[in-house]
């Protein structure tokens, strides 16, 4: 009976991975690779199972503001927190979460896109507000605490003349939110989100779903400054309680502006790890052979744990009922 179950759940998972690689949405990944490095295709099945919950006003790559009419007046706020942010660009904040080493570098979510110029600071996440964006930024936590849709958020900023590649974020259990605050006010910074673009503006705000291929450009002389938010997903039931479950996953990678900061599991787990990854680059430029052979040995070993735990848990609960 387990074997299965495990059978039925990995042809499940299989399923739900073809589903984002070949027919989800419109815009296609180059190539299989692709997916695999930039989609986090171990979260396809959960996500899949989030997408047959989700409200249909809110489905889709850009998600109409109508279907948040509460989140509305936030835009309003944006000269508030403008000021808040440019304040922190100016005392190096944002360039201080790229710089290796640092407390904030150790970003299990976003640390790819340092590489392009692209840095962060953190406001709350998931249920935790960060104690260096209370004494940094206060005005803008106090506006942000009249809208409980808003489950995280940060300052986001992207330098001129940069973008990031093709990818799809790996959670799904929320959308995500931006409003623009300094940026270009021009066509050549956007967002491209399946083959549906949108460019920022300040004061102006869009939805989008980050867990279609996406990819940003600005090719602009100026830097894109933005606010960052997840906001819930509207579900019906009992989806509302898979996300509920969920979300502990995206609050897990909670990362530290500073050392004021706490850190989630996940993030720590990434601070022990980097090390070993650094040197996994070093074996690659050396000897690519050995590296994929050792990246491949460690990715059938989780995924054995992986399923030993499933089968664990499935016996578990066969015991439980029989008990």
């Amino acid at each position: 009976m387990i074997a299965w179950t495990l059978l039925c759940l990995v042809a499940s998972w299989i399923a739900a991975m073809t589903y984002f690689y070949r027919y989800r949405g419109r815009a296609r990944y180059a190539s299989l690779k692709q997916y695999l490095r930039k989609s986090w295709p171990v979260f396809a099945l959960p996500n899949v199972i989030l997408y047959t919950f989700t409200k249909r006003a809110a489905r889709g790559p850009f998600v109409a503001l109508d279907a948040y009419p509460t989140l509305a007046s936030l835009a309003q706020h944006w000269e508030v927190m403008r000021d808040e942010a440019l304040a922190i660009q100016a005392g190096g904040s944002f360039e201080e979460a790229r710089r290796e080493g640092s407390v904030a570098s150790f970003d299990v979510g976003f640390r790819t896109f340092y590489k392009y110029g692209w840095s962060r600071y953190y406001l709350r996440w998931y249920g935790y507000t960060h104690a260096s964006a209370r004494a940094s930024c206060p005005q803008t936590l106090q506006i942000l605490a009249q809208y409980p849709q808003v489950k995280a958020a940060m300052f986001a900023i992207l330098p001129p003349h940069s973008g990031l590649t093709p990818h799809a974020d790996p959670l799904g259990c929320s959308l995500r939110y931006h409003l623009g605050l300094a940026t270009p006010n021009a066509a050549q910074c956007f967002i491209d989100v399946d083959g549906q673009t949108r460019a920022w503006r300040d004061g102006q705000a869009f939805i989008f779903d980050e867990t279609y291929l996406h990819f940003v450009r600005n090719d602009t002389d100026a830097p894109r400054l933005i606010l960052m938010c997840d906001v819930v997903r509207p579900m019906r039931w009992p989806g509302r309680l898979f996300n509920l479950l969920y979300c502990q996953l995206a609050r897990a990678a909670m990362t530290p502006n500073d050392t004021r900061d706490k850190r989630g599991p996940a993030s720590t787990l990434f601070t022990w790890i980097s090390p070993l990854m650094a040197r996994g680059k070093q074996l690659r430029a050396r000897h690519r052979p050995t590296y994929t052979a050792i990246k491949w040995a460690i990715n059938l070993l989780l995924l054995s744990v992986a399923l030993a735990s499933l089968a664990g848990v499935i016996g578990a609960g066969r015991w439980l009922l029989h008990v």
